[in-house]
């Protein structure tokens, strides 16, 4: 019980260093990126969501974001195919919030098959959505960074942003081109006040993990929760799913001061899946 007063020092540090700064978050709905958003929010930062699902849930979402942690919560519904669409994102919360100063590029979609079987479509709109759709958005956030000195790009890539897998062809390819943007760009911006990091998550339990660990389970004539352990256990060491909320920690603190000297890096959070 002694302890809980200095326990609560770090967390109060970081929202006093990140509230009020505007954040973009795409692929907010849900998962990971919602995440992220869930922790920006509760630092104190205005925050754009973005991505698709029923609107109503997305509207109960926002608004109860912007209640329980009292700051302002917008929503773009850009699709992340549509490079436009992305400048315009980027546009709209820096007309709202004045300027944006982190910017998550999050929005992703996964396909798994063999490479034979992948079509051309597949293919492109895992990289479109994985990949083009940071830089574009990237290319629209750095002016605005520029101009104030002062930015934080963070791209949620993958542990098979580090290492491939059988049947991840389009997605680990997508995953490591992500890679090199980050290492690229915060080169390019890193006399600017800006830092450009990737985090690389192992299994989630997101919505799409979900699907992919269903249609393994009805694949194998096996239960969801055989289909998870046998998942986990190509992987991560520790046996369990990293959390959203975990995520959004990290990102919160890449996103801080204490972080101005992070750049260009690579930052594991599987469980062990990379270390092996």
């Amino acid at each position: 019980m002694a302890m809980a007063p200095h326990a609560a020092k770090p967390a109060r540090a970081l929202r006093e260093d990140l509230a009020g700064k505007p954040a973009i978050v795409t692929g907010s709905t849900s998962g990971i990126g919602l995440g992220i958003a869930r922790a920006f929010a509760a630092a104190g930062m205005p925050v754009m969501l973005n991505g698709f699902g029923d609107a109503v849930e997305i509207e109960a979402t926002r608004a109860g974001l912007a209640d329980e942690f009292d700051v302002t919560v917008l929503y773009s519904a850009a699709d992340m195919t549509k490079p436009d669409q992305i400048a315009g994102m980027v546009e709209q919360a820096q007309v709202a919030f004045g300027w944006v100063e982190v910017l998550v590029n999050n929005a992703g979609i996964l396909h798994i098959g063999p490479v034979e079987t992948t079509s051309a479509a597949q293919w492109e709109a895992v990289l479109a959505v994985n990949l083009s759709s940071a830089f574009h958005a990237i290319r629209a956030a750095l002016p605005g960074m520029k101009a104030v000195k002062a930015g934080r790009i963070i791209n949620v890539a993958s542990a098979l942003g580090l290492v491939g897998a059988a049947g991840y062809s389009a997605y680990a390819t997508s995953k490591h081109g992500t890679m090199g943007l980050t290492k690229s760009v915060a080169l390019e911006v890193a006399e600017h006040g800006i830092t450009v990091n990737a985090i690389c998550p192992g299994y989630v339990l997101t919505p799409l993990v979900e699907r992919e660990i269903a249609s393994a389970a009805k694949a194998g004539g096996i239960s969801f929760e055989a289909a998870a352990k046998a998942a986990l256990a190509t992987g991560q060491a520790n046996g369990r799913f990293v959390t959203s909320e975990e995520i959004g920690s990290l990102a919160a603190y890449l996103a801080s001061s204490a972080a101005a000297s992070i750049t260009g890096a690579a930052i594991p959070i599987d469980g062990g899946w990379t270390a092996r």
